[in-house]
């Protein structure tokens, strides 16, 4: 199959609404594109409309537009995180033997349909929407769309990957503690966390319900604002529901974490890509670093603390019937709910409201907040191997959100050299939801990211980039290691000018040293690529008292590439003044 480009749904209901096009056009090219991507993730869908019966719904899509009416979202294709109630489709919540099919739709989906959306489909999720990383499900796991050997993110996983892969132009997720947010940043989309309240949670499976949002994904901010149009408003049959609010925005402090608070999990690129976004933030706005701990103890509430019974009580018959019909790493998640007293919650209840008051005093000096979405990504068998420590990683910057009552759009930031995305999250008092949206538009305008990366449909390979600055250049006596093993030239590069190169003694053939040094110069150097397994090869064979580590370029951006042991410098001649290892093997 070839790569599916991303659908619009302002563009899919204008030509419906125009006659340019059909629900029922639209329905075909929407099951040709199920098919095609089929066979590269079936297991982001739990369930799916039949093919006859998405036509005949889109068919009374078309009688509408002819009766007269003119619908916002006319033939637009979603589908809905199968915590989600639609009518037609089972509700598993990931978990088979908790299936129900319900009465009547989720309060959003009847707005949606309304509108003239189409349901496509029920899709995957990290069972009972416990998880941010997308293994957590008996109906398999969603990959990341841009590199399947990496996670898609959770629970909403399955959602975030249709809208990716272009099988629909929105769909439908759900956050508690970041389930929205983490899945759109790792998959180069917009994800909309709207305030609570703001939109009806009625029909949904709560996870904990006194903090549950549902949420969309779409490509483009101008899509979130239109799906806002429509399914916010006041439910009077959602408990948690409330009337509402537009409140205003200035958008011109930007408050972030302190520098040393900014934690990335040894992940260079995504330091990188953080601090370009706030590069590109303070052409606007002012930066205002502030003490983020408050707001990470919160955040400890909510899986440490006595929220995980909120957790638990939402699955409380399932944990006493049928508690082996549980994912184990979800099971072990929800089971620590049920040795938590009265007191401790009532403690947790008292804290939380400190830390609240903490919270809304920061808007006094800040509009708003620009926190990584997360701080790294993992591999799936990565993800495996720590369930619960690696999840916790992806929980830093998002999980207190909910708990203190804030809105939030996570929003693209930059692609890492493995396709995956890295993301920032704007995140502002409840009620600023609009606003919010606004600045997320103003930053995206300005920083002007290029688009996603190519599908990844087979399994792409694992590469890694490498820096050579002396022997192993093009030409020089130890670039056969690199064409026997296949790499790649990248391009002619310099480093940061933060080194210095030194010409070891009585190396044979000669050998530079590439040594760290804030009173360095940029010094030139090669880029290649390897696979993993060829890299790994060509690691053994270094020899010391040179090494492989992190090489930080002039643009920034980190790759693999040779340093030295200290004493590689005794003998050496400091040739940092030539600017590389050729000006210096011209010289003779």
């Amino acid at each position: 199959m070839t790569a599916l480009d991303r659908l619009s749904p302002a563009a899919i209901a204008a030509a419906v609404n125009n006659g340019a096009s059909s629900a029922l056009t639209v329905a075909e090219e929407t099951l040709a594109r199920l098919a095609a991507y089929d066979a590269v993730q079936p297991q982001i869908w739990i369930s799916r409309i039949a093919p006859e019966d998405l036509r005949t719904a889109a068919r009374a899509v078309d009688a509408r537009i002819a009766a007269g009416e003119r619908l916002p979202l006319a033939g637009v294709p979603f589908a809905a995180k199968d915590n989600i109630d639609v009518t037609g489709f089972e509700t598993t919540a990931a978990c088979p033997a908790f299936a129900y099919r319900p009465e009547s739709s989720a309060n959003v989906i009847d707005r949606l349909t309304a509108a003239g959306a189409l349901c496509i489909g029920k899709t995957n999720l990290d069972q009972f929407a416990t998880g941010l990383n997308g293994t957590r499900s008996p109906y398999g796991i969603p990959r990341n769309a841009y590199n399947l050997n990496y996670v898609s993110g959770g629970s909403s996983s399955g959602s975030s990957i249709a809208v990716a892969a272009g099988l629909v132009a929105f769909a439908l997720g759900t956050d508690t503690a970041g389930s929205g947010r983490v899945p759109a940043a790792f998959n180069h989309l917009i994800g909309f966390k709207p305030s609570k309240g703001r939109w009806s949670t009625r029909g949904l499976v709560p996870a904990c319900r006194t903090l549950d949002c549902i949420t969309v994904f779409t490509d483009r901010i101008s899509d979130a604002r239109i799906i806002d149009d429509i399914i916010a408003g006041f439910d009077p049959a959602d408990p948690y529901s409330k009337p509402l609010i537009d409140r205003g925005l200035r958008g011109d402090r930007i408050g972030v974490p302190r520098r040393e608070q900014r934690i990335f999990f040894g992940d260079s690129e995504s330091e990188y890509f953080y601090d370009r976004a706030l590069d590109t933030l303070a052409r606007t706005a002012n930066l205002v670093e502030i003490d983020i701990e408050p707001l990470l103890e919160a955040a400890r509430l909510l899986y440490e603390g006595p929220w995980v019974a909120e957790r638990t009580a939402a699955m409380a018959d399932m944990l006493a019937t049928n508690p082996e019909a549980i994912e184990p790493t979800v099971r072990a998640v929800v089971e620590a709910g049920t040795g938590m007293s009265a007191v401790e919650l009532w403690n947790g209840i008292y804290r939380l409201a400190d830390l609240q008051r903490h919270a809304d005093a920061l808007w006094d000096d800040i509009d708003l907040m620009a926190f990584p979405t997360t701080g790294t990504t993992y591999r799936v068998r990565e993800m495996l191997a720590a369930p619960i420590a690696l999840n916790s990683a992806f929980g830093r910057y998002t999980n207190f959100v909910n708990l203190l009552d804030m809105a939030a759009v996570a929003i693209p930031a930059g692609t890492r050299s493995n396709g995956t995305g890295f993301g920032i999250t704007l995140i502002g008092p409840a009620d600023t939801d609009l606003g919010l949206l606004a600045v997320a538009n103003t930053y995206l305008t300005a920083a002007d990211l290029p688009g996603p990366p190519l599908l990844d449909l087979e399994g792409r390979m694992q590469t890694v980039k490498l820096a050579v600055v002396g022997a192993h250049l093009k030409d020089m006596p130890l670039h056969w290691q690199l064409t026997s093993r296949d790499a790649t030239f990248v391009g002619a590069y310099e480093t940061a000018p933060t080194y210095r190169l030194y010409a070891m003694a009585d190396s044979i053939p000669p050998k530079p040293a590439l040594v760290h040094s804030e009173d360095g110069a940029a010094i030139a150097l090669e880029v290649y690529e390897l696979d993993v397994a060829a890299f790994g090869s060509f690691v053994v064979e270094v020899p010391a008292p040179l090494a492989i580590g992190t090489v930080v370029l002039s643009d920034g951006t980190s790759v693999k590439g040779f340093v030295a042991e200290p004493r590689a410098l005794t003998g050496a001649e400091d040739i940092t003044a030539l600017g590389g290892w050729r000006a210096y093997i011209a010289r003779g």
